[in-house]
């Protein structure tokens, strides 16, 4: 018996199959980089854009002195728009406005030699500014009330000239702590739970589509997240004890601040996969290449562009640091904004997790577990109605 032996290919062709391959691999590898070189264009412009050369726009401060001496230094200060100045009665009006984060230092000019408070606390740039600035003016009035007293034929007697020109006396009314002399270490558990925060939200997007749609399935996917996000704040809690950072403040508040920072976060980013699928990771991606960037813990809000400023602070990175921070060294200021934001999100977050795992999917209404063990068992071509009548 005869056999027929298969025809050999043309020449070329499994060549072909290689070079169509290679085509293929080509186009994919030059689409992945376009797209990361273009990623890389806009997060490049958008932090030189934002933090290039950062500089105070309507800064808080505050005076006390005479009128005549408030309105020279007022006028000095405000020109450009750098600052905002708050005239205040006596210096402990001042100091007490600056522990409530009213602002962020201020100048007495009724004593002797003129003293500035300020807080390092609230952020050494804004600190450093001061003390450059106040030195500043201050010396140039100085010099003006002398040159007048010389342009009037007076003799100013050198001691006089000294105690004039004599800079400003400093006091650090909130200093920072000596295991945080830069101020950086908010930013970092910032960025520790944005991303943290985003992983596990996503993963946890993904693990709960294997079983049915119920009530107790949302309940189950909003107490994970809740288990989580006060997991994660008993971390930070920890990990900055090692540090000792956060010493003397009130770790009950922190502890809370910082689960409900994680779950604005975790809950949000969960809610967005929920309604648009892995997609809606994004926004939790969001939250730590852009949010952090503005959120006041790096550059504080007052150093931000305007539309920067704003969005920094209604997203939940800038809200939790304005809330943290005050917790570890402002207990008098004002937190309620930050934490309405942060429980909008949390709350919002949750709410849609909770609906859209109860509400039933009419297109399935099997868990995927037993769709992929019917596949396993009968085929993959077999629709869910198939595998409903099958079984």
């Amino acid at each position: 018996m005869s056999s027929t032996a298969d025809p050999a290919p043309e020449p070329g062709t499994a060549r072909t199959g290689r070079v169509t391959s290679a085509r293929r691999f080509a186009r994919f590898a030059l689409a992945v980089s376009v797209v990361g070189i273009l990623l890389q264009l806009v997060l490049n412009t958008y932090y030189l854009s934002v933090g290039h050369a950062p500089a105070p726009h309507d800064l808080p401060v505050g005076i006390v002195g005479a009128p005549g001496q408030r309105q020279a230094l007022t006028a000095r200060l405000e020109e450009g728009g750098a600052f905002a100045v708050t005239a205040y009665a006596s210096r402990q009006r001042l100091t007490d406005a600056i522990r409530g984060k009213e602002v962020y230092g201020g100048v007495d000019l009724t004593a002797e030699r003129p003293t500035l408070y300020l807080a390092s606390a609230a952020g050494p740039a804004a600190a450093n500014l001061l003390r450059t600035t106040f030195t500043t003016a201050t010396a140039e009035q100085t010099g003006e009330q002398v040159q007048a007293l010389v342009d009037r034929g007076q003799a100013v007697p050198a001691a006089t000239v000294a105690a004039l020109t004599a800079p400003p006396a400093v006091s650090d009314v909130v200093p920072l702590p000596a295991a945080d002399r830069n101020g950086a270490a908010l930013g970092f558990l910032v960025q520790a739970l944005a991303l943290g925060g985003t992983i596990a939200s996503t993963g946890l997007g993904r693990l709960i589509p294997l079983t049915p749609r119920s009530y107790r399935r949302g309940l189950g996917h909003v107490a994970t997240l809740l288990v989580y996000a006060l997991g994660s704040a008993a971390v930070v809690l920890w990990t900055m004890s090692w540090f000792d950072i956060g010493a003397g403040a009130d770790r009950g508040r922190l502890l809370a601040e910082f689960t409900l920072i994680s779950l604005a976060i975790t809950a949000s980013t969960a809610g967005a996969v929920a309604l648009v699928g892995p997609a809606g990771a994004i926004l939790g991606l969001g939250y730590f290449t852009v949010g952090t960037v503005i959120s006041g813990a790096g550059i504080l809000p007052e150093f931000l562009p305007g539309p920067a400023r704003a969005i920094g602070q209604a997203l939940p990175p800038g809200a939790g640091t304005s809330a943290v921070r005050d917790s570890l060294y402002f207990p008098a200021a004002d937190t309620g904004g930050p934490l309405l934001v942060l429980g909008l999100y949390a709350g919002i977050g949750c709410l849609v997790v909770l609906v859209t795992n109860t509400l039933p999917n009419r297109s399935r209404n099997h868990s995927e577990v037993d769709l992929h063990l019917v596949e396993r068992l009968e085929g993959p071509s077999l629709t869910p109605a198939g595998a409903a009548g099958a079984r």
